[in-house]
């Protein structure tokens, strides 16, 4: 077997930033643990669980570590040997400390259904706690490791690889060693698969607790468009007052900033009332021009204006029995104001150049991004009619005081954008998950929806959601990372007499930023021949990431 490849590449994946207390593998956070502390849950485990449901959990939980890790492979090493792409995972699990690996064989032949991978392990943490606690074994140890072997082989290659532990030092051997095959090369293979499976007791709970959760975070009963989503205080304050209005025919204003989705929450009122089989009918009030807005509202009999060919219903008509969601209704015209507090107070309308009176059955609900006292103040809203429409107002909060409702709205997106471009995707890294949770949101759900959809355009299939696909101009914090031998060393942030010396010769040049890493971008490429990936590496970068700000900088560059 030939030697494992340089493991730079994935050192300098490797980000320690001491200033904010977080370490990161590419968009990956990790935490640096005590292998004490790892011992003594381990322990702990055993003693409440006992040794073969301990077992289980931490194959499972190694399982989910690799997983995790074979998303990276194909993205740090795209055009490398088969062997030096799937070293990766290797050279990652050494990198976190978990045990020296060394190859003895691997043999792949997927068309014939054949793969065999040996390796040895040295220094296994897991059989040194297993030793230290329990003294000598009869049985092989080191199970959070054969799972980390067996997910990220298996995500690696997309179908089910199992290894065993045919040796290990927890036994008395010299070192441990493993073999892996596709799962149905195993005679055993059914039992095997088992230890995978979340069936425990304790898994069965986690489950139900998961689902428990989903329930509530999600405002039911769902209209066309799907369920809210939520689980913030401010969000769960908001459902609590829209329950309470939908058992009633009370008028609703809707009040938020843009883009917080009042549309969405009129919507659910009107689903989880007493009109949900009848008609839910939506107007724009500022997108229409003032002479057409009547007749939008109330209607039209023929002639009542040039081009009215026959009668037409208004959409007070079309909403009888339903619920009628007037949007934006601050920008509504003041004669227009004028009809709809008379509708309100009569429940009858009358069409454009009609003089007969038609009763209609619709239950309002108002929303605007305006401040109606204010408006009211200014002479560009009735008193009256805001005194109608504010009997049951309801705030939605915009979406930076709905923080911890984020992660599940952008995964409900990632999951509804990645089936409308025919995506498949591993969700979001966690720096992206960070940043999200940091951007303060002026364009409320709607930007978030709109950031979502680009991130799962540019992002290749299998792959995680970062950071730099949503937010394109955002830069790591100056911290360390580790170099050949083991020792941190600084990185991102330059010293202080060079960050100088850069920012005059930038300044004098009359390079922007912009332009500047157009350079920088076009003279890795070219010194690297083309090669992206060997330009990226040079950069710091994935391969992804130098492509998508390669297209930006081709978009730039046209006239």
């Amino acid at each position: 077997m030939p030697p494992l490849p340089s493991d730079a590449d994935l050192r300098r994946l490797v980000h320690f930033s001491a200033g904010d207390g977080r370490i990161w593998l590419s968009g990956q956070r990790m935490v640096l643990v005590h292998a004490a502390a790892l011992h003594a849950l381990r322990r702990e485990l055993m003693g409440t669980l006992g040794r073969a449901q301990t077992r289980r959990l931490l194959l499972r939980a190694g399982y989910a570590s690799g997983e995790r890790d074979a998303l990276l492979a194909r993205q740090v090493r795209p055009d490398a040997p088969l062997l030096d792409v799937f070293a990766v995972g290797p050279q990652l699990h050494m990198l976190e400390g978990a045990v020296q690996v060394t190859p003895l064989a691997f043999e792949i032949d997927e068309a014939a259904g054949h793969f065999l991978g040996q390796f040895r392990w040295d220094h296994s943490w897991e059989a040194e706690a297993q030793v230290r606690d329990f003294g000598p074994q009869e049985e092989p140890a080191c199970w959070m490791l054969l799972g980390y072997a067996s997910g990220y082989t298996s995500a690696f290659f997309k179908r089910s690889v199992l290894f065993k532990e045919v040796q290990c030092a927890a036994c008395g051997h010299d070192h441990c060693r493993i073999e892996g095959r596709f799962a149905e090369a195993w005679p055993d293979s059914e039992a095997m698969a088992r230890d995978y499976d979340p069936d425990s007791v304790l898994v069965q709970l986690d489950e139900l607790q998961s689902q428990v959760q989903t329930l509530r975070t999600q405002l039911q009963p769902a209209d066309e468009l799907g369920p809210l989503i939520g689980r913030s205080r401010a969000f769960e304050q908001t459902a609590a007052l829209l329950r309470k209005a939908a058992a009633t025919q009370v008028t609703v204003l809707l009040t938020g900033e843009t883009g917080v989705g009042k549309e969405r929450f009129a919507r659910a009122l009107h689903a989880m009332g007493t009109r949900a089989d009848k008609p839910f009918v939506a107007i724009n009030c500022a997108a229409l021009p003032a002479e057409l807005i009547e007749s939008e509202l109330f209607g039209a009999e023929k002639g009542a204006y040039t081009g009215a060919a026959s009668a037409r219903m208004g959409r007070f008509e079309r909403a009888h029995g339903g619920t009628l969601m007037l949007d934006e209704l601050g920008e509504l015209p003041l004669p227009a104001q004028a009809k709809l507090l008379r509708v309100l107070q009569t429940g009858e309308i009358e069409r454009l150049g009609g003089h007969e009176a038609r009763r209609v059955d619709v239950r309002v609900v108002a929303a605007t991004n305006v401040d109606l006292e204010q408006a009211v103040q200014e002479g560009r809203f009735r008193h009256d009619l805001l005194y109608r429409l504010n009997i049951y107002p309801i705030r939605i909060p915009p979406l930076r005081e709905r923080a911890d409702d984020i992660e599940l709205l952008a995964m409900h997106l990632l999951q509804k954008y990645a089936v409308r471009h025919g995506k498949r995707l591993a969700g979001f890294t966690d720096r992206a998950l960070l940043a999200m949770r940091a951007h303060a949101w002026p364009g409320n759900v709607r930007e978030l929806e709109n950031l979502i959809e680009r991130g799962v355009i540019l992002t290749p299939s299998d792959e995680s959601v970062d950071a730099d696909l949503l937010f394109p101009h955002i830069t790591m914090q100056a911290g360390a990372t580790v170099n050949a031998r083991g020792a941190l060393e600084r990185t991102v942030a330059a010293p202080a007499h060079q960050a100088a010396s850069l920012y005059d010769t930038l300044l004098h040049s009359g390079l922007s930023l912009e332009a500047l890493e157009d350079t920088l971008i076009r003279e890795a490429v070219a010194r690297a021949g083309g090669n992206l990936s060997a330009a990226a590496r040079a950069l710091g970068l994935t391969r992804p990431q130098l492509s998508y700000r390669l297209s930006r900088l081709n978009e730039r560059a046209q006239p």
